[in-house]
C-alpha cells in the first residue's frame, strides 16, 4: 500500500526518516545503454520522474497484481520515443495468467480494434502457461531466467540476471528454484513484515531464506509501515538491510 499508508499515524507513516517514504516496489536494471524494468507498479511516472529514466527497452512481470502493473500505461511517452527511433514497441514479458489480467485491464492499449491512436506502443509476449516453469528470456545480451515462487496459493514470476535474483511478492520457493538461486552475490527478496501474512515473507522468514541461499548481499523490499527503516536495520544480521527508494545496487549481469 505504500509507506505512508492513506490514512495512518503510526510511527513509520510520520516518521521524518526519508528511508520511511516508500513507493511501491520494482527495480530497474541498466546496462549496456539499455533499460529493462520488472514491474511497473503503481508509482512508475513518479519512479521514472525521480531517477531521470529516459527510455525503456523492456518490461519483465512478476505478476499482475495492481502494485505491480497499474503504471504500465506511463509506458507511453517513453513507448512513443522507442517507436520514433527504432520503429517497434517496447516489449513486455508475463506468464499467461499475468498477461491475461494485463490485457483485460488494459484493454484501450491491447485490442486489436482499439480507437486510441495514442495507447502505449508495447506488445505483450506470453513466456509461458505453465507457472511451475523455468523460462529464459534473452534481452540485449543478457539473460533473465525466470524462477517460480509462492505467493499465496499461486506461482508467481522472481527473475534471476547474472548474479542477482529478484523475488517479490513471495511467501516460499519451490525446491525447484533453489539451484537458480545458488552462487549470487546480490538477492531481492520479500519481506513484508514481523506477523505472519498469508501471502508475503515475513522479515524473519526472509533471514532464514538468506542464510540457506548465502548470496553475498541480502536487501529486503515490499515492507509495510509495521517496519521502520533505521531500527529494522540495526536488528538484522551482516549482509543484509533494507532496500530504499532510489538504491542503486552494482553487480554482474
Amino acid at each position: 500500500m505504500g509507506v505512508p499508508t492513506i490514512g495512518c499515524a503510526c510511527a513509520v507513516c510520520t516518521s521524518a526518516d526519508p528511508y520511511d517514504k516508500r513507493t511501491r516496489p520494482s527495480v530497474r536494471i541498466e546496462y549496456d545503454g539499455h533499460t529493462v524494468l520488472i514491474d511497473t507498479g503503481t508509482d512508475f511516472r513518479q519512479q521514472a520522474l525521480r531517477e531521470n529514466i529516459t527510455r525503456v527497452d523492456a518490461v519483465l512481470y512478476t505478476h499482475a497484481h495492481a502494485d505491480h502493473i497499474l503504471g504500465l500505461d506511463d509506458l507511453r511517452p517513453l513507448s512513443f520515443v522507442l517507436a520514433k527511433e527504432h520503429g517497434q514497441p517496447i516489449p513486455l514479458y508475463a506468464d499467461a495468467a499475468a498477461a491475461d489480467t494485463i490485457e483485460r485491464i488494459f484493454e484501450y492499449t491491447f485490442a486489436k480494434d482499439s480507437k486510441y491512436p495514442t495507447s502505449a506502443k508495447v506488445h505483450l509476449h506470453r513466456t509461458t502457461s505453465d507457472p511451475a516453469a523455468h523460462v529464459t528470456i534473452d534481452l540485449f545480451g543478457a539473460k533473465f531466467e525466470r524462477v517460480p515462487v509462492q505467493h499465496g496459493p499461486q506461482l508467481i514470476a522472481g527473475y534471476r540476471f547474472g548474479n542477482a535474483a529478484y523475488l517479490t511478492d513471495m511467501n516460499g520457493i519451490p525446491e525447484s528454484s533453489l539451484p537458480l538461486l545458488q552462487n549470487l552475490d546480490v538477492l531481492i527478496l520479500d519481506a513484508l513484515r514481523r506477523d505472519p501474512h498469508p501471502s508475503h515473507s515475513t522479515l524473519d522468514q526472509s533471514v532464514g531464506l538468506v542464510q540457506k541461499l548465502k548470496p553475498r548481499q541480502a536487501y529486503f523490499t515490499h515492507m509495510s509501515h509495521d517496519l521502520g527503516h533505521a531500527a529494522t536495520n540495526a536488528s538484522l544480521p551482516a549482509g543484509m538491510q533494507l532496500a530504499y527508494d532510489g538504491l542503486r545496487i552494482p553487480f554482474e549481469i
